[in-house]
């Protein structure tokens, strides 16, 4: 069975299993992730670009692009390179504000 994301673990790595959600589909990842590498274990991309119609995956993994940004639940953006995964996580490719 071949994976479902763009990121590949070459070897398992200590860590408990981190339960999130991405635009709502459940997913896991490991204690010590970026938000990055949990979204891309799990699918092939983090969603558009903001600034072309084509797919992103991050860029300079180092926060200094505009590539990796998602939002939390909250509707606050963060930046998946430089945030660490955390149990529970709800995380947006899209922010779109509750209905209410």
């Amino acid at each position: 069975m071949s994976p479902r994301g763009q990121f590949v673990r070459l070897a398992e790595r200590p860590g408990a299993e981190i339960h999130f959600t991405i635009d709502g589909t459940p997913a896991t990842a490991r204690a010590g992730d970026t938000v990055l590498t949990a979204i891309l274990l799990n699918r092939p991309s983090l969603g558009a670009s903001d600034f072309t119609p084509h797919d992103r995956a991050g860029f300079c993994l180092m926060g200094a692009c505009q590539a990796c940004w998602v939002h939390d639940a909250e509707g606050r953006r963060r930046r998946g390179c430089s945030t660490l995964i955390e149990p529970d996580m709800a995380l947006f490719t899209k922010w779109m504000p509750p209905h209410g």
